[in-house]
């Protein structure tokens, strides 16, 4: 049985050490994001930011092959990806909302009637 690290490089170590910092980085962003998820929307987007830091970390480590480029990819990742996630949400027909005037001049907002799914609006 090995004790310590005579096994390992110091590179491999660095670069375990690199890894495991992004892990924790994306498991904590992940958590705050889908604690508070309550719509489909929200979990989509939730999703998307944790794929996009995962993606963006591996990036970030290929490309920069520090610390700093790591944390630096999975944060832009984690952004884009709840971006997607959040653009790609499908819209439910009922869903969506419409501007309103009524009779006495005030514009409301409510749930979109007939005449915006037929094009008569």
């Amino acid at each position: 049985m090995q004790t310590g690290n005579k096994g390992l490089s110091k590179e491999r170590i660095e670069i375990m050490k690199r890894f495991g910092v992004a892990a924790v980085v994306a498991t904590l962003a992940a958590s705050l994001l889908a604690g508070c998820a309550s719509s489909e929307q929200q979990q989509r987007a939730g999703t998307g930011a944790l794929l996009g830091a995962g993606a963006g970390a591996l990036v970030g480590q290929a490309a920069g092959r520090n610390t700093k480029s790591t944390v630096v990819g999975a944060a832009a990742g984690a952004l884009l990806g709840a971006a997607v996630g959040t653009a790609t949400t499908p819209q439910r027909r009922g869903e969506e909302m419409c501007r309103y005037r009524a009779p006495d001049g005030r514009i409301y907002t409510a749930p979109c009637d007939e005449r915006y799914y037929n094009g008569n609006y």
